[in-house]
């Protein structure tokens, strides 16, 4: 098969391409980003010389580029992890969000119905359903959970998941859906909760903390998310939705205390700030659909994958101040120049 990944130097399709690319050496991929602020080059320039690997810098949202690469390379198979993705930045400019997540998502989709692709793949998010009660744990998120969404960021992918699913029925196109809880390891941009208190604390720097950090998210490594995404893509139904969740319940207070203490920083570093807008309570995922049909399951634990994920970024500093300084947006040009 010949794969498209988008958003393939992002935070989880990184990832992504480190497991296929090295996992199915018969498959080739072709991995599209248009390297705006939270996609990093670094993360995938070791790719570079696998015979089964090629990057393409581009954006999903130019029609004419992305009609001109499908007639080049006839994929048989789109993975759309392409997003804006921090909800902090679609509340202060809800536009972008629109215009990657929807438009960006629709031109793909046309240009896979001109092509004849043979899956197209959305990965989503478990924010499309709102948020639940912190007083209700037996409460979770199914496939049925009607959308029901807080900020401009899970409207927009909402929005998009709908297009998905309209574009199945309409127009035939096979597609997928994967909606997963809060992702946490290597490379994700440190704009997020547990990168950013890592890189906060190991600068004894204020780690800022909203409200009361009492907010529950479901962790999943992005690891286990990528393993549901490719088993999805190959064995998963067309048209169905399915749900990726790490069944680690946290509070963000928990997770930013577990990080000082892995550390070995005192919990003074914590900073309570006024609460977001709008922020959901609790996501909590149930992961039983895609677990019976796709056999799928989670290898990390929180305490194993929490572990490696403080290790990684302590070891990596050089990696987390290549982009505080602005840096890493250099990666790409230098050696394409």
């Amino acid at each position: 098969m010949k794969i498209l990944v988008t958003g393939g130097a992002g935070f989880i399709g990184s990832n992504f391409m480190h497991y296929v690319v090295n996992e199915y050496p018969d498959d080739e991929y072709v991995c599209l980003d248009a390297l705006t602020y939270a996609g990093n080059y670094n993360n995938i320039a070791s790719l570079e010389g696998k015979k089964n690997y090629k990057f393409v810098k581009g954006d999903i949202r130019d029609k004419e580029f992305v009609e001109d690469l499908f007639e080049k390379e006839k994929f048989d198979v789109v993975i759309n992890f392409a997003a804006e993705s921090h909800v902090d930045n679609s509340i202060k400019n809800p536009n972008i969000f629109a215009d990657t997540n929807i438009l960006g998502t629709l031109t793909l989709m046309n240009a896979c119905n001109k092509y004849g692709i043979k899956r197209y793949h959305q990965v989503s998010t478990d924010e499309v359903y709102g948020d639940l009660p912190l007083d209700r744990p037996d409460l979770l998120f199914t496939e049925q959970t009607p959308v029901h969404t807080s900020s401009p960021y899970s409207s927009s992918k909402a929005s998009a998941d709908l297009f998905v699913q309209a574009y199945h029925r309409t127009y035939g196109l096979p597609t997928t859906i994967s909606r997963c809880s809060n992702n946490y390891g290597p490379y994700q941009f440190p704009e997020k909760l547990i990168p950013k208190t890592i890189a906060r604390a190991l600068n004894d720097e204020p780690i800022p903390v909203y409200g009361t950090g009492e907010n529950v998210r479901d962790w999943i490594h992005v690891h286990d998310h990528n393993i549901g995404v490719d088993k999805i893509v190959r064995e998963g139904k067309v048209g169905e939705v399915y749900n990726l969740g790490g069944r680690s319940e946290r509070n963000n207070l928990y997770i930013v205390k577990n990080i000082l203490k892995q550390l070995g920083k005192d919990e003074s570093l914590i900073t309570f700030v006024e609460d977001r807008k709008g922020h959901d309570l609790r996501y909590a995922i149930d992961s039983t659909k895609a677990e019976k049909e796709l056999g799928w399951d989670r290898s990390y634990t929180f305490e194993q994958g929490m572990a490696e994920t403080i290790d990684w970024y302590k070891n990596h500093k050089d990696w987390i101040d290549n982009i505080e300084s602005g840096e890493y947006k250099k990666a790409y040009k230098k050696i394409n120049k």
